[in-house]
């Protein structure tokens, strides 16, 4: 089978889907500090959700919404990744903050209008790891939504060698997701602001993401 080719991009994610939904089936699974996250849905605000790059494979489980678009970035990986969760049942938009930018934040924002949540990795496509990056900001000063931040840990797991360090979890281990108080970005928030939101979001979803790892550990 030719990496990149037709079969290659039919089989790849196909099969990564049923291994996903197989090892996620075998795991005790927590959620926790789901409150705020319930009220904006039980109020029909869309929102976006927002978790680290490196932590992608267990996140389609964290949602619980009607719809929800994923922006996945143009590269080849992005191609399998996009196929991937569209096996597991997600809408894909194709973009990035480095590629397909500017189409894609406006096609995000016309979705989040008409009643689409909206997933993105804030330091990807390519980091640096767990950094966040204006474009989440943008999407949510642009569309009025609120950005949930949301992390997972596993244990036992793996953490890559890849620029993200990418979790791969255990089967029959345990998951907890961690849920965040939402962030708001005003539409006429100056660009201090925005900065300002930017690390408070960063520092929400690297301290989540820690306790989600603990967590993980000592459950038992």
């Amino acid at each position: 089978m030719k990496l990149g080719g037709p079969l290659a991009q039919w089989a790849i994610p196909h099969l990564a889907a049923l291994l996903i939904r197989g090892v996620h089936a075998t795991l005790r699974v927590r959620h926790v500090g789901r409150e705020p996250l319930d009220r904006l849905q039980a109020a029909g605000e869309s929102y976006i959700h927002a978790f680290w790059h490196g932590r992608l494979l267990l996140m389609p489980f964290s949602y619980r919404g009607r719809r929800i678009t994923i922006l996945i970035s143009q590269h080849r990986d992005g191609e399998y990744i996009a196929r991937t969760m569209e096996h597991l049942g997600f809408h894909t938009t194709r973009g990035s903050t480095t590629r397909g930018g500017a189409a894609a934040l406006r096609q995000c924002v016309r979705l989040v209008k008409q009643g689409f949540d909206l997933g993105i990795t804030p330091d990807g496509p390519r980091g640096p790891r767990q950094e966040v990056q204006a474009g989440v900001i943008e999407a949510a000063r642009l569309s009025g939504a609120a950005i949930v931040p949301v992390a997972v840990g596993a244990h036992p797991g793996r953490i890559l060698d890849t620029w993200d360090g990418f979790l791969v979890p255990w089967p029959f281990g345990r998951a907890v997701f961690r849920y965040g108080e939402p962030v708001r970005v005003p539409v006429d928030a100056s660009p201090e602001a925005r900065r300002d939101l930017t690390e408070r979001l960063q520092a929400a979803l690297r301290h989540l993401t820690q306790q989600a790892d603990d967590e993980a550990r000592q459950w038992r």
